[in-house]
Parts: structure tokens; sequence; C-alpha cells
């Protein structure tokens, strides 16, 4: 595999000393303005755009010193970009908030008024997008998300800026939280690992699931009833994840508790994948939106110093496992590749 001096440099913004990328997320944008609106106990119409920004900007502000990069849309969070830290990278989403409601398989779309060249005008060291892909769905459907990927993959290589894919596995009809689908997952996450770095995408790092949910593996304390795998079992899963990535890869945090977001990578640790790092979003600030729904930013602010701080830092200490990016491109350091 070759990589190419945008690229390259594209990825160093975004990644520590070590070349692992630490990075946050705060690109969420509809479920963020449902869950403030919950927090004031109104109407997300009684959200304002000003809110989101806030909100945004505050977690930027405090949290990015802690982070290699963050991670954050361009419609409320190109003012809160400005707040981060000087050691923080930058990566925009690219694609639209949610999915395609009125035809089946959750189709996406991007941002009518962006590209890849305009989010690198606007500060991008890496574009991301947001793709819910499912291996079972019809081959038509994913037709039409492998040519999406393809796409958009073709306009980072124009551009020569690092492009990063998260995916978000699901089955249509079945409750993605249930132990039906945990015992689906392992395969899903490793069929969608195994397509997705194919060259023909282009996409240089994958932000991926773990391929268990934490809640179903026995004797972790994210479990609290009935399991769907043994720990040696998710173990093997998180190899068998691993051994069809031909592109770095870095696990998101999906919605988890800091706690259990904590138990998860060091399951992952003790399994010695060459994962590279993280895109951590809820599992560092979530906690904090019904705080500043009710009381305010003062009260946000108050608790991302304290909390927050903690959270993001035991992810970080999470961290020391984890392997180089260039690796990957059999270097030792990143200059190497230049």
């Amino acid at each position: 595999m070759k990589i190419t001096p945008g690229k390259i440099k594209g990825l160093e913004a975004v990644s520590d000393k070590r070349g692992i990328i630490a990075a946050a997320a705060m690109d969420q944008r509809g479920s963020l303005r449902s869950a403030i609106a919950k927090g004031k106990g109104v109407d997300k119409k009684e959200i304002s755009n000003d809110m989101m920004s806030e909100f945004k900007e505050a977690v930027v502000r405090i949290l990015t010193p802690h982070a290699s990069a963050i991670l954050l849309d361009p419609e409320f969070g190109l003012k809160a970009a400005q707040a981060r830290a000087k050691n923080a990278g930058l990566l925009l989403a690219y694609e639209k908030s949610g999915y395609d409601n009125t035809k089946p398989g959750r189709l996406p779309d991007l941002l009518d008024n962006y590209s890849a060249r305009r989010l690198m005008e606007a500060g991008a060291d890496c574009v991301k997008i947001l793709l819910y892909y499912a291996p079972s769905d019809p081959p038509h459907i994913n037709d039409i998300k492998h040519a999406w990927v393809e796409r958009i993959g073709d306009e980072c290589r124009a551009c020569d800026v690092p492009y990063f894919l998260e995916f978000v596995t699901y089955e249509e009809g079945v409750d993605e939280k249930s132990i039906a689908f945990a015992r689906k997952k392992p395969e899903f996450v490793i069929k969608s690992m195994e397509e997705f770095s194919r060259d023909r995408y282009g996409i240089d790092v994958l932000k991926v699931e773990v391929p268990i949910n934490m809640a179903y593996v026995a004797g972790t304390r994210a479990c609290k009833g009935e399991s769907a795998y043994t720990r040696d079992q998710a173990k093997d899963y998180f190899r068998r994840a691993a051994s069809v990535a031909k592109k770095p890869f870095i696990y998101l945090s999906a919605g988890v508790s800091n706690e259990v977001f904590q138990e998860t990578l060091q399951l992952a640790s003790e399994t010695g994948v060459n994962f590279s790092g993280v895109l951590c979003g809820r599992a560092t600030w979530a906690d904090a939106v019904p705080i500043y729904g009710k009381s305010g930013i003062r009260a946000l602010e108050d608790w991302l110093n304290d909390q927050g701080v903690k959270n993001i830092q035991n992810v970080n200490n999470a961290l020391a496992a984890a392997k180089p990016w260039f690796g990957f491109y059999g270097a030792t350091s990143a200059a190497a590749l230049a």
C-alpha cells in the first residue's frame, strides 16, 4: 500500500506523537438536539442553533487539550472548531445527520453545500462519513451504498485528504441492542471491515464498532444477565475482525458509558489486535447533556472540567496497547513514509 503526502499530513494532524488517533467526537446533530430538548423538558424545535453551537464549543474548548483531534460537523461546529487546542487536529463530517427513512435500506446523503474541497477550506485535516450498513441487505441496496462510498473516495483522492469511513451495522426489524442482534454482530462487523478495506473505496481509516456487544459478554462488568459469548469467544471475534482489516482502524464508542467503553478497550488490548486508537463521543460527554439542559452553560463547563476531563483521560489511559496507524504501511514513523 502507498499513501500520498496530503494524506500523510492529514493523518499526522489527527494523531498523537505515537501515531495513535486519540480523537473526541462532537458531530452529533439530530440526536444532540433531541437530548438537549429532553434535558430542558421542551420540544426539540425550541432548541436553537445557537444552543447547539454553544454546547459544542464548550466540549471542544475543554476536552481537546486532552485529545489528538476533534470530529465536528460543519453545520454547527465550525465556530467550535476555532476553540480547539493547538494540539488537536480537525475532522469534519460530510454526511447529513440520520438517513432517508422514506425508503428501505437506511440510505445516506451528503450535505448539500459541502464537498471534500470545501471541508478542507473550512479547516478539515480529514473528511469523515457515516454509513449504516447491513451485509444482509438486498444486493441492490448495498450496491447503492458501495457506489456512494466509492464516489467520496475518489473525491478525497482528488483533494489528497484522508478519508475516514464510520460504519454502523444493523438489520431491519431487529433491535440492535438485543441478544439476537448481538449474536449476528460479529459476522456483520467482520464482513463490513473486509468489504471496506478494498482499495477501490479509497478509505484511509476505518472507524468501526467493536465486533461484540459488551452487555452480552459473560463475566464482564457490562453483562447484567444472559450472555451471547464467553470472554474467550469475544476475544476471538476481535482477532478475526482485525485480521481482515487492510487499512488502519479505530474504535467508536457507540453510545456506551465511559465505564463500558474502558472495559471494551481493555478487552481489545488483551487480544493484541492492531487497532490505532479511538474516535470517542458520547462515552465522554453524554452525561453532561441533561446538566446543560437543566442548568445552562456554566454548569456544563463545570462538569466538563471535572468529570468530562476524567472521562477522556480514562479513554486515553486505555490506549496504551494501540498501534500507530503508519504501522499498516510497514513504516516505523510517519516521516518514513514521505
